[in-house]
């Protein structure tokens, strides 16, 4: 169960992950449409300026209530992160708002929060918001992806890459949903591993499916990071049904992902000094390496209980 000052805390943690992440999806969708569908890419644009006003208000009352352990992982923003918003948004001339992630990187840490109710109810306010929010961008995801699979629309997502952040989103509601009911954990790993192994695994093929064919040794690379992965998502789906016992599936995720954290973030700077050839927007490539940054924190609070 929660207390009020981990409430607001964890609150607080998963939306400043979770906003940009869901921010970032309506960027790429509004990225990926053709002048056909203007209108799509209009309405991604308006998800993307709602999730960027509430991550904003997040951001300004973050500051020393966030654990130094989620600021330090790379999570919320990487040394990366204003210089990849400023090449996409060169790159698509959607206009992305880089004085936010300004603001996050002098963000503060902190550990002790006082009680204070009206806090509290300003979090549960951009909770609900974020929830009701994060519901109308998995409809119009959904609507999306039945348009795509019944061939009435073109995109340069690929089907999967929409179901992956399908995925995401309604990982994000339920878990938000826990917070505001004080029911379920929200950073077990034994649940969540198989979710971000697939993640992982998808991140890999999805790099591979979008760098040039001349990137054979990259590609080469990013294909085995998407095999290891899967092997890893059948793994953890093994444990979670008992059928294995799940400490040296955990270990193996932890080895793993800290290689394709490295991975990514070698792949976001080989492209923003233009020496990866590839169709991956900047912005894309940190992106993805934020997420392995949080599986990799989730997988590394588990150390205590991991004989290494």
């Amino acid at each position: 169960m929660f207390t009020t000052d981990n409430f607001i805390q964890k609150s607080l943690e998963l939306n400043l992950f979770f906003l940009r992440i869901q921010k970032e999806h309506a960027t790429f969708l509004e990225a990926g449409f053709t002048p056909a569908n203007a209108d799509r890419a209009r309405q991604a644009d308006v998800f993307k300026n709602q999730y960027n006003l509430l991550l904003r208000e997040t951001v300004e009352i973050s500051n020393g209530l966030i654990s130094p352990s989620v600021l330090q992982s790379g999570e919320v923003v990487t040394p990366f992160t204003l210089d990849a918003e400023r090449a996409t948004q060169f790159f698509t001339g959607i206009p992305i708002d880089t004085g936010l992630t300004a603001l996050e990187l002098a963000l503060q840490p902190g550990v002790h929060i006082k009680e204070c109710p009206e806090l509290e109810f300003r979090v549960r306010s951009i909770n609900e918001r974020a929830i009701e929010l994060t519901n109308k961008l998995i409809q119009f995801k959904v609507a999306l992806l039945n348009d795509v699979l019944s061939c009435k629309i073109f995109t340069v997502n690929y089907p999967l890459l929409i179901e992956h952040i399908l995925r995401e989103a309604r990982l994000f509601v339920l878990l938000l949903t826990r917070l505001q009911t004080n029911s379920g954990s929200i950073e077990n790993i034994i649940e969540q591993e198989a979710f971000w192994n697939r993640i992982m695994s998808e991140h890999a093929f999805f790099i591979r499916g979008l760098l040039d064919p001349t990137e054979e040794e990259l590609i080469a690379v990013a294909n085995n990071f998407g095999i290891q992965f899967r092997r890893l998502f059948e793994q953890a789906e093994a444990a979670n049904l008992s059928t294995i016992d799940i400490t040296s599936v955990t270990l193996n995720s932890l080895k793993a992902t800290r290689a394709i954290r490295d991975f990514k973030a070698t792949g976001t700077q080989g492209l923003l000094n233009c020496s990866i050839k590839s169709i991956i927007l900047p912005l894309l490539g940190d992106h993805v390496l934020r997420e392995a940054n949080h599986y990799l924190r989730l997988l590394e609070m588990q150390k205590g209980t991991i004989i290494y």
